[in-house]
């Protein structure tokens, strides 16, 4: 059967070396994408290929990006490579890209994942010049049945002045059905209430609605999502999501959570990605989950049983499991949703389900403050993600990461962090392999000492209570005391010796 089923959209079949001519230098271009699934894998790479051959030329060719997520090599590292993108937004994990942000070359804005489509709709961004958008297939009515992922689709099609489709023949037919497409209005005052008051509840429709005159260019791929191996569980992952499982245990037991939990969100990782896995061997069942990635383990709760659905955006699997779920995806769309990233995502959503939130860091400080992006103050890595949204947010923020980095030399636990992405007024769990701080409702100093004493690795612990107790010697208030000398002395250590150790 023909994915393409509408004859206005076959009359606009086309190489993707032909789509590429429709962009422009200096457009902005919405891709579709999230977490390497559901992005476009053709028409990037022409493109790339047409900017390269332009620069060679003496004619300067650079692109703004706008996705819903980080994509794969196949668009922002062929893109990043020939210099190609001036401007990204709103989260990255390609390590090409990385380098060009770094350099100074990309313009890069972090922008919380669930207000990157509004700020669009906007304006305030500019104007979208054309969507690049994977699909699974075109009915019969015209309408587009989306594909691994949903992110900022709608909105990039509803506001870009033209689409180029690629309908992916590697995507599973069986896709339909699995999505949930809410069509409403993108800004305020003409905004409501988005009626969820369950994580498996379905509020808008199948597929995605597009006028065909805004569609120039459709183009046929059958290539598969870039899709990420997770590390084998190991001690120390096996004791964090034992630490978040002992904790949640208990918060059930003394009546603060139902035996069957509130619904689970899950950061993108192998740390996040274990804690799931405990919880296939835990005493909960009836689990259900909103967040904005499925990852593997998710996928093994749906089929235990012991999660009932799994409400996200896009997936982040595994190859083994991105082809099992593509095998039965007719199953699976009866216990997954896929929602736009604006509702995935959406903080009056997340705090009337009481989401838990659980998210990976780079590095917290003794008072809870959290740095998620910049590694010793500077160098971006990835991007805030979706974090900030469920943080602060949640019924339960919590944070996982091992106590040291890079063999050590590094520790997690700081005495200040170097870049602020979750002040302590939203982190109320911290969890190395060491254990567990439950900072609710805890004074700053109190804060500390929980820290200090639950989440630190032994080799730092001794110089964290030096710079504790130091600080309150010489500190100009008692209430949050820092040693403003030295708070960031362990980073510049660090990058003088290659150690943070003393």
């Amino acid at each position: 059967m023909s994915r393409i089923r509408n004859e206005k959209f076959r009359s606009k079949v086309m190489s993707a070396e032909q789509a590429a001519t429709f962009i422009e230098d200096g457009s902005n271009v919405g891709f579709s994408g999230f977490t390497g699934s559901g992005y476009p894998k053709a028409v990037p790479g022409a493109l790339a290929s047409r900017i390269q051959a332009i620069h060679a030329a003496g004619q300067p060719f650079k692109i703004g990006v706008f996705t819903g997520a980080s994509t794969a090599p196949e668009l922002d590292g062929v893109l990043a490579e020939v210099d190609g993108i001036g401007w990204r937004m709103p989260y990255q994990s390609d390590p090409i890209l990385r380098r060009k942000i770094n350099e100074g070359v990309t313009d890069y804005c972090d922008i919380h994942l669930g207000l990157s489509g509004p700020l669009t709709a906007s304006g305030f961004l500019g104007k979208l010049d054309t969507a690049v958008i994977e699909i699974t297939a075109i009915t019969e009515d015209g309408e587009l049945i989306p594909s691994s992922s949903l992110g900022n689709n709608m909105l990039w099609i509803e506001t870009a002045r033209q689409v180029i489709l690629e309908v992916n023949h590697w995507q599973s037919l069986d896709l339909y059905g699995m999505h949930d497409v809410y069509y409403q209005p993108a800004l305020p005052p003409h905004r409501v209430p988005i009626p969820i008051v369950a994580a498996g509840d379905r509020i808008g429709q199948k597929t995605l609605l597009i006028d065909p005159d805004k569609v120039v260019a459709v183009v046929e791929t059958d290539a598969p999502d870039r899709n990420s191996p997770f590390k084998p569980l190991d001690d120390q992952s096996k004791l964090i999501a034992g630490h978040l499982l002992d904790f949640l245990s208990h918060e059930v037991k003394v009546g603060r959570l139902p035996a069957g939990l509130l619904p689970l969100q899950s950061g993108v990782g192998n740390i996040a990605n274990a804690v799931l896995a405990g919880l296939l061997d835990g005493p909960f069942d009836q689990i259900t989950s909103y967040t904005e990635v499925i990852q593997d383990g998710m996928v093994d709760l749906l089929d235990s049983g012991k999660m009932t659905v799994a409400s996200a955006t896009a997936f982040s699997l595994s190859p083994e499991y991105a082809e099992k779920l593509n095998d039965g995806a007719a199953e699976y769309s009866q216990k997954i949703i896929l929602r736009p990233q604006d509702v995935s995502n959406n903080p009056e959503v997340i705090r009337r389900l009481g989401v838990i939130a659980c998210n990976g860091l780079i590095e917290a400080d003794i008072y809870g403050n959290v740095n998620s992006n910049y590694i010793m103050g500077s160098r971006m890595q990835n991007g805030l993600g979706g974090s900030g949204d469920f943080t602060r947010n949640s019924y339960i923020s919590s944070f996982v990461t091992p106590s040291v980095a890079k063999g050590g030399d590094i520790s997690c636990i700081v005495p200040m962090v170097s870049h602020v992405d979750h002040t302590e007024h939203d982190v109320q769990v911290i969890i190395t392999e060491q254990g567990l701080a439950d900072m609710r409702g805890l004074a700053p100093r109190k804060r500390a000492r929980a820290v200090i004493d639950n989440c630190a690795h032994p080799d730092y612990r001794p110089a964290l209570e030096e710079y504790f107790e130091r600080a309150q010697r010489v500190a100009n208030s008692q209430h949050t005391p820092h040693d403003l000398r030295t708070a960031l002395g362990w980073h510049v250590r660090f990058l003088e010796t290659g150690s943070m150790k003393p």
